[in-house]
């Protein structure tokens, strides 16, 4: 036995692969032109570390 898929399956998943590629193209160009922002998750990690190493520095040495 085979189990068979709806005839739009396979559109549907060639749609959603041309999206995403074209979700990339869009990034790359905007990147290119300098409009290109780092996510606020990674400017709170890197602020994080850098408070949390100067805290080791002063309470350890």
């Amino acid at each position: 036995m085979t189990t068979s898929e709806p005839p739009d399956s396979g559109r549907q998943r060639q749609n959603w692969a041309e999206r995403r590629r074209e979700k990339i193209r869009a990034e790359i160009e905007r990147n290119r032109r300098g409009e290109y922002t780092v996510p606020t998750w990674v400017l709170g990690l890197a602020l994080a570390l850098i408070v949390g190493a100067w805290l080791a520095l002063i309470f350890l040495v």
